[in-house]
């Protein structure tokens, strides 16, 4: 029997449930939205806390042919797993002195945003003896990683030019990032769009002729075709979280989140009127009580900040953390039911059984159902459901 086979019949203290098969049609319903373009899976963060492997191999089944990751070393992990030859791999955040040599030898499409990287690049390339594949990013708008606009773009893409027609790389992309396609009609939204065509202008003029054009990530695939060009990158979007509320709910947008997050209750007890609960007795029982204990905590990335807020199903009724989330352990007042020590206690899911979603601990936290899902931490086991199946 294998682990997660096993894992779906023992006793656990916590398990997150992926859904693969929810994941692969998340795929197939975002691919519909860009019918003309490629498909990247963004499994960085371990798959934003799914796994990545798994993942990566569900979407790869619906239709994925690249796999998008922050850190060379998340890309050379997966391009050790035995993905197919002709899944591309691509990783954007590099540091100097980073494994260079590594990424070209694996046929990584490596992101190059300044003079320092392209020139470490270049010099692995003539180490591996093969050229390397790079991806130029320009900054249009986001002020994070990415060329400026401008001389640094010119310079930039003169180098490449010059590299390519030495034999050293090959400039396989062009790419930006939105900072606010999350948020319908922002006015920088068709600011970057258009500085991202003026700049793959300028760098096609002087001869780069890259294989993708990319800028799309989950917003900009739901909302904005224009800006869908050869490439979108969903990111969170394929977990089933909307970007933004602001945006629709998962169901509105066609899609199913692919966690579900439970814990078995450790303890349950009967306590008096008055009675204090946890680290500073921020909460205090208003009357004789049931209370039950839930074996997460901020060490297993439940957010401390959802004290006093966070929901959780407990035998089909909504209850509310009462106090502080501690290190291990959380307290939900029952209201005086008393259902037996192992019952489920279910944080969040896809929500169509009652349960909260990763929205509501979000909203309950102050922060974004992205960081719900990815900050959840390797004490909790991941069980695959549906693992195969097209």
């Amino acid at each position: 029997m294998s682990t997660t086979a096993a894992l779906r019949t023992a006793p656990l203290r916590a398990r997150a449930e992926i859904d693969l098969a929810a994941l692969r049609a998340n795929v197939r319903a975002l691919r519909a939205l860009a019918p003309g373009a490629a498909f990247m899976a963004v499994v960085k963060a371990d798959g934003y806390g799914h796994g990545a492997l798994p993942c990566a191999r569900a979407a790869v089944t619906a239709g994925a042919t690249w796999l998008g990751t922050a850190t060379p070393e998340e890309a050379l992990e997966l391009r050790a797993a035995g993905l197919p030859d002709d899944i591309r791999i691509m990783c954007w955040l590099w540091t100097p002195g980073g494994p260079w040599r590594e990424a070209v030898r694996a046929d990584l499409d490596v992101s190059v945003s300044g003079a320092w990287a392209l020139e470490e690049i270049i010099d692995a390339a003539r180490q591996a003896g093969r050229p390397a594949r790079v991806q130029l990013k320009a900054d249009t708008g986001l002020g994070r990683n990415g060329c400026q606009p401008g001389e640094d773009w010119a310079e930039l893409v003169g180098a490449a030019v010059r590299a390519e027609a030495e034999g050293a790389l090959k400039v396989t992309g062009l790419w930006s990032h939105f900072a606010c396609a999350d948020e319908p009609r922002h006015p920088s939204i068709a600011g970057q769009l258009g500085l991202f065509r003026e700049m793959v202008a300028y760098a096609e003029g002087r001869g780069l002729r890259p294989e993708v054009r990319h800028i799309a990530n989950s917003p900009a695939t739901l909302t904005l075709p224009e800006a869908h060009f050869d490439l979108v990158r969903p990111g969170v979007a394929m977990y089933g979280i909307s970007p933004n509320p602001a945006i629709g709910t998962p169901a509105d947008l066609g899609l199913r989140p692919v966690m579900r997050l439970a814990a078995s209750l450790a303890l349950v007890k009967r306590v008096r009127g008055g009675h204090g609960v946890s680290y500073g007795h921020h909460y205090t029982t208003p009357g004789e009580t049931t209370l039950g204990l839930v074996p997460l905590g901020y060490a297993d990335g439940i957010p401390r900040h959802a004290s006093s807020t966070g929901p959780v199903l407990v035998e089909g009724k909504w209850r509310t953390v009462a106090g502080r989330i501690a290190m291990d352990q959380f307290v939900v007042d029952l209201g005086g039911d008393e259902p037996p020590a192992g019952a489920e206690a279910v944080l969040f899911g896809p929500g169509d059984r009652g349960e909260p979603t990763a929205e509501d601990w979000a909203q309950a936290a102050g922060t974004i159902a992205y960081e719900i899902v990815t900050r959840i931490g390797t004490r909790v086991p991941r069980v695959y459901l549906n693992e195969s199946g097209e």
